[in-house]
Order: C-alpha cells, then structure tokens, then sequence
C-alpha cells in the first residue's frame, strides 16, 4: 500500500515539532538534531520536516512497500514524461532508500521511494542539475 509524503523545511525544528505533533494527535516516530518524521495512518503520509535557513514545502513524494509498488510507480513516471532523476540507492533523510524524482509542469519536485533501511546519518540530498538539463 502506498503512502503519501511530504516534506517541510522549517527553520525551528523544536517549535514545529510541537506544532505537528498537536496538530496530528501523535509523537514524532523519527527524531533527530535537524529532523522528524511522522508516519501517519489517518491519513496515511510519511511527513518529514528538517530545519534549515529556507522554509516551506520542499517536496512531495510517494512511498512504496515493496519492490513491486516501486516499479508500477517507476512506470507512471515515464508515462508521465517530466524531467526524470534515477537516484537509485541512496542515503537521505536518516533512511537508505531506492529513488527516481520527476518534476511536475509546474516545477513541483516528487520523489518516488522505497525505504531500505536506517542510516546514522542525514545523507545528501540529489544534484538536480541533470533533471533541470532534461526539461531545457
């Protein structure tokens, strides 16, 4: 079963995670130095904020169970014909994860995922400078 994500970039990490949690009636299931996760039932999203010095919605994404989910989602994105990254194995967010990222005509950024395991640390996020070469 797929989930929803959506990431936040929120400049006090301590007040947003107070913020977050009253408003969904639940505690952080990941909390680090510079991020928390919420993995929600009602609704069912994976909802992620870090703090950093910009802030706002930093993207969008969809997260899948199984191999099997993350190649039929795969598939959509190359019939949906936007600018196309293929991060495949990677390390972001305290998760390693398998990737591909797409850009919406709008320029909304949705990263397709499999989550892997656990990381000790935060990781890197992708160069989109390939994708931006591909819209161009």
């Amino acid at each position: 079963m797929k989930r929803l994500h959506v990431h936040v970039a929120v400049k006090d990490l301590d007040h947003s995670i107070g913020f977050y949690s009253t408003l969904f009636a639940a505690e952080p299931t990941v909390v680090k130095p510079d991020y928390a996760k919420w993995m929600l039932d009602d609704p069912r999203v994976n909802f992620a904020i870090s703090q950093r010095a910009d802030h706002g919605v930093s993207h969008l994404g969809i997260q899948v169970e199984d191999q099997a989910e993350l190649a039929e989602v795969y598939d959509r994105l190359q019939a949906a014909e936007g600018p196309i990254l293929d991060e495949g194995a990677t390390t972001c967010c305290y998760a390693r994860s398998m990737k591909q990222w797409i850009s919406d005509p709008q320029g909304v950024t949705w990263e397709t995922f499999l989550t892997t395991g656990d990381a000790v640390d935060y990781g890197k996020g992708p160069d989109f400078t390939a994708m931006t070469a591909d819209a161009a």
